[in-house]
């Protein structure tokens, strides 16, 4: 049961999640971060480091964000590996939990 980063992350992308994952399966996109299902150990330590509650076991997804399981995947496979906290987005406040965020993705 891989846990998934959900929508969010998007505009936020808080690192509190990175800084206890005992196995570095994250990965940091421009303004979004992803897990890698293969890597992920389903520890679930990460879930609750998350200030906007964008973590999930993807077995409790939402309908509506069933796709960011495959995102998640596909994701971790081309953006770089992160395994250290960084500061949030200057802006993550205004776009914490703004819902429809999707297109705001940048790959």
């Amino acid at each position: 049961m891989p846990y998934v980063v959900t929508e969010n992350c998007i505009r936020c992308k808080h690192t509190d999640c990175v800084s206890v994952c005992p196995v570095d399966c994250f990965h940091e996109g421009p303004n979004f971060l992803v897990i890698d299902p293969a890597v992920c150990i389903d520890c679930g330590v990460c879930e609750p480091e998350c200030p906007v509650d964008a973590i999930r076991p993807h077995d409790r997804l939402e309908a509506d964000q069933m796709q960011y399981l495959t995102l998640n995947e596909e994701l971790s496979q081309v953006w770089p590996l992160i395994m250290e906290k960084k500061d949030a987005l200057p802006d993550a406040e205004r776009w914490a939990g703004t819902p429809g965020k999707f297109a705001e993705l940048i790959r």
